[in-house]
């Protein structure tokens, strides 16, 4: 699996979560705040794309030995964080189809509170 040019670095729901549960990567969910406190994945960092873009947001992790996953709700938005990463010298994939691929795949999606939560 490469992680470093964006048109070769998308991977699957399943793929990035069993990533995440074996500790080899760290999921980082790309959306604004109300819908990452709707639903997210466990376990995943929130790092706005609006905030990685502004240059005021780095992405955490990215000292360590874990790959990044980028996830978004569609796909669209975490494309465009690994570009911007993969610009800055971090290696990063993103998950194809984003947060509603992860949900349709039964992974789950948790609220702000821990809770069953939503994609919206």
């Amino acid at each position: 699996m490469i992680f470093s040019r964006p048109r070769d670095s998308r991977i699957t729901p399943e793929q990035a979560h069993r990533m995440v549960q074996d500790r080899s990567a760290l999921l980082v969910d790309v959306r604004e705040s109300d819908e990452y406190r709707a639903g997210h994945a466990p376990g995943a960092v929130h790092v706005p794309l609006s905030r990685l873009s502004a240059g005021v947001a780095d992405v955490p992790g990215t000292d360590g030995d874990r790959r990044i996953v980028l996830v978004c709700r569609s796909g669209n938005r975490s494309r465009q964080a690994a570009r911007l990463l993969v610009g800055r010298g971090v290696p990063c994939a993103d998950v194809r189809g984003g947060m509603l691929a992860w949900s349709a795949a039964g992974l789950t999606v948790q609220d702000a509170h821990g809770a069953t939560g939503s994609v919206i």
